[in-house]
């Protein structure tokens, strides 16, 4: 495996990780921001120092858009889309070279719809899209508050956890494997598998990494080649279940679909929960008025969402050539789109560095992307985490972190891999009907 892979990493990733390591050594401000595999950065102070270089840049690899006007625009444009794993500045012969090695179905090679435009985009996502409608969400609630309910049950009371493995995580997990018809004996194993293979989304990431990556495919689609074979013979009421009965996909495509939807279906939560939890304890006062008022639970989603982002930034290419924002792109441009730089614009959102549910614009912010690509599951990940932080604080009004907690080291997912907190008292009055207003899907 190691030298078939390698070759592929080279040219993905490897000469990337050279480009950036020389690049941060001379200071270089977007580099930098790329360059989580080193460590963690806080992006905020980096994006404000990019975002004053103005419009459309020409960056390192590509070009790169800070504000939300550009973004937005690009985001749902036609002219745009999806960039290829291998992008067009590789050079022919080693791109040429790097496209033999075939990789095993995964959520970031097609023929996830991740990376495909259309019309292969449209025939993956249609079939699946009827399991997020809002009606189709709204029927998850009461398993969500099932789940949300165990997990707050089987917490100490007046002690300490980790917010991130012990709550955050595997609410979405018991959702998404639901849906896709896993046992629950599985959930454990993409959980790791899904830790392994996030990497793959960042640029530069290290061999060891890249192959940690690659292992962890293989194994998650042996896995889910025994799953589809058993759901051929005996479907369930699943979503993986009717797409199996359909015979409109491939093994191949079946596979890279569900890896995709179990992936994205646990690790926006997860992060948004996370990342929630982190700002409400910096700002107190924001905390107080969702605990006063339930169905502000809404707007501390909708505000995490724009000011911490799980998601931090898309790609797009433009297929022809075009003109956007007074900057002319020939086809085949890359253009990196900052979702979280959008979400800090300050033509948009006024004093966008400070956390506050009462923003009248609080849904203007592109944290789930917009238009053709806008993310599949964005409702059910809403009307989660709505509800997991609803039912958190009500039962544990004094939860508080305690001491620093642990940073994913990876750029285009941002959140916590650890965050240990103090419970602190049960409530003496927390009964589910204190949400009846906080978990509607947004």
């Amino acid at each position: 495996m190691n030298g078939r892979y390698w070759v592929r990493w080279s040219a993905e990733h490897g000469a990337p990780r050279a480009i950036l390591r020389w690049r941060i050594r001379r200071g270089d401000p977007f580099a930098t921001l790329l360059g989580g595999q080193r460590g963690y950065v806080e992006p905020y102070p980096l994006l404000d120092e990019l975002r004053a270089g103005g419009g459309i840049q020409r960056r390192s690899f590509a070009h790169a858009a800070f504000d939300h006007a550009p973004v937005r625009a690009m985001l749902r444009d036609p002219r745009f889309g999806v960039r290829p794993a291998l992008g067009e500045e590789l050079p022919t012969a080693w791109r040429a070279l790097a496209e033999r090695v075939t990789l095993p179905p995964n959520p970031v090679e097609p023929p996830s719809m991740l990376v495909l435009n259309p019309p292969e985009h449209t025939r993956m996502r249609r079939p699946v899209a009827s399991a997020f409608t809002p009606r189709a969400i709204a029927r998850l609630r009461e398993r969500v508050e099932v789940v949300t309910a165990e997990l707050l049950d089987a917490m100490p009371a007046d002690g300490s956890v980790d917010l991130i493995t012990d709550f955050a995580a595997r609410v979405p997990i018991a959702i998404i494997a639901d849906m896709l018809g896993f046992p629950a004996s599985a959930r454990e194993s993409f959980l790791a598998w899904g830790d392994k293979v996030t990497p793959l989304l960042d640029i530069g990431t290290s061999w060891a990494s890249y192959r940690a990556a690659m292992v962890a495919i293989e194994e998650m689609d042996d896995y889910l080649a025994d799953h589809i074979a058993t759901l051929r013979r005996a479907p369930g009421e699943d979503i993986l279940s009717t797409l199996v009965s359909s015979g409109d996909l491939s093994l191949r495509e079946l596979q890279a679909g569900a890896s995709l939807l179990m992936g994205a279906g646990f690790e926006t939560t997860v992060n948004l929960i996370g990342n929630a939890v982190w700002a409400l304890s910096a700002h107190p006062d924001q905390l107080a008025l969702a605990q006063a008022d339930p169905a502000r639970w809404a707007d501390v989603v909708e505000e995490t969402l724009r000011f911490d982002p799980p998601v931090q930034t898309t790609a797009r290419q433009a297929l022809e050539d075009v003109e956007i924002e007074g900057t002319r792109l020939r086809a085949g441009t890359t253009v990196i789109l900052s979702l979280a730089g959008a979400n800090r614009d300050p033509a948009v959102f006024p004093d966008p560095h400070r956390f506050d549910i009462g923003r009248t614009n609080l849904k203007e912010h592109v944290a789930f992307s917009s238009g053709i690509h806008v993310c599949l599951g964005a409702s059910l990940a809403r009307m989660e985490a709505v509800h997991a932080l609803g039912a958190l604080y009500a039962r544990y009004p004094n939860l508080r972190v305690r001491g620093e907690p642990v940073r994913r080291k990876l750029f285009t997912l941002h959140g916590f891999e650890h965050m240990p907190v103090d419970l602190g008292p049960v409530a003496r009055t927390s009964a589910p009907d204190d949400m009846a207003g906080a978990a509607r899907p947004v």
